[in-house]
Formats: structure tokens, C-alpha cells, sequence
């Protein structure tokens, strides 16, 4: 089946994604700010609030759990968009282009509410977006079938008719075995967009 519509991850495929840059400054030894990272705030422990977790709920168990960070983790959530230091190099120009074609543009995202609730109003190319499914309002977390079903029902559209766009390989299989079309993004918007055109897109 010809692909009809463009489905896109949002981090590290539209916007950069860096937890250790919330603490740049509270931090300044780049080898100690990179253990904390690791050891603490790590994706890992983030990918809870993903799933549905609120900020205030993490942080007082992390608390807990490291009180010798307290101050540290507590800076997790209040300047939790330092995190995303900006647009991913040439993939908001395809879906510029996309849109000026009238291809329909919709979005999966592992995000948490509250970083959300941050995070949209700052990012205006999600305006294309006809709409998004968001891990965290759905308590329901990529790679599970269950995010790209309600997905498929929620645009609309047959998997097989839809090109999904991500930069983690597990997500990636994960849609290709429910039937979507996808593109594994390595920060390679010049493949991308040679795929794009190759399916008649732009």
C-alpha cells in the first residue's frame, strides 16, 4: 500500500534530547556531571515519567532514595527544558515541505505530562501535527503494541498506510511488526529525506 501520511518520534528526531544539560551549571565538572547522569537522574529513571509518573512523584522518591542529591534532583524538574537545547539539524524543513504538499503529519512521543505541558508551547512546528499521541496522558509507552494500535484508531489509517519515524530501533521493529511502514532516523535527514521523495511524498 502506497504510504498516505507521516508519523514522527519527537526526541532526538525533531528535538535533541540531553538530561546532563540541566545541569551545566550546577554541575560544572563535565566528568562528575556525567556520573550524576548515569548514576541518578539517568534516562532510565526518566522513562518513568514517560510511562505516566508526575515530576513530583519522581523526584520525592528519588529524594528518598539519594537524599545527598536532593538539591540536584529537585533541579530535574524545575528546569527540565534545559534539557532540550533545540530542533534536530533539517527535520523541521521536511515537515515544512510536508505540509506545503497537504500530507497528513501525526506524531507518536514517549513524553510525560508535565514535561509536556513545558515542552509544547515552545515547539510550534507541532502545529503540522493533525494529532499526537502522548505516552504519558495514555499511560501506555512505545515500544508496546498497545501505543500503535490506539495510534492507527486515533488517525485513523491503516498501519501499512502510514510511515513511521523514529530514532530507537526497538520502536522501529516494534511498528514493523504490527504492519507500519517506518524509517529508523540516525540523524540522517538527508536519507530521510531521499526516502520521502522516493515514496512520493515530496
Amino acid at each position: 500500500m502506497a504510504v498516505q501520511a507521516v508519523v514522527w518520534d519527537i526526541g532526538r528526531v525533531l528535538v535533541e534530547f540531553d538530561l546532563a544539560r540541566i545541569y551545566r551549571d550546577m554541575i560544572p565538572d563535565s566528568d562528575e556531571r556525567a556520573r550524576f547522569v548515569a548514576e541518578v537522574v539517568t534516562e532510565d529513571w526518566h522513562a518513568q515519567h514517560d510511562a505516566g509518573v508526575p515530576f513530583a512523584e519522581m523526584v520525592a522518591a528519588r529524594t528518598a532514595a539519594f537524599p545527598q542529591h536532593a538539591a540536584r534532583i529537585a533541579r530535574y524538574a524545575s528546569n527540565w527544558l534545559e534539557s532540550l537545547p533545540g530542533p534536530v539539524a533539517g527535520t523541521h524543513a521536511l515537515i515544512e515541505r510536508l505540509a506545503a504538499r497537504g500530507v497528513p503529519q501525526y506524531s507518536i512521543t514517549n513524553f510525560g505530562v508535565d514535561a509536556w505541558a513545558l515542552f509544547r508551547p515552545t515547539f510550534p512546528v507541532l502545529d503540522h501535527m493533525q494529532d499526537i499521541v502522548i505516552s504519558g496522558v495514555e499511560r501506555l509507552i512505545k515500544p508496546g503494541r498497545a501505543i500503535f494500535d490506539l495510534a492507527a484508531h486515533r488517525f485513523g489509517r491503516a498501519p501499512e498506510s502510514m510511515l513511521f519515524i523514529d530514532d530507537n530501533a526497538d520502536n522501529i521493529a516494534a511498528a514493523r511488526a504490527l504492519g507500519w511502514q517506518v524509517h529508523h532516523f540516525v540523524r540522517d535527514p538527508l536519507v530521510l529525506e531521499a526516502r520521502l521523495q522516493g515514496l512520493g511524498l515530496l
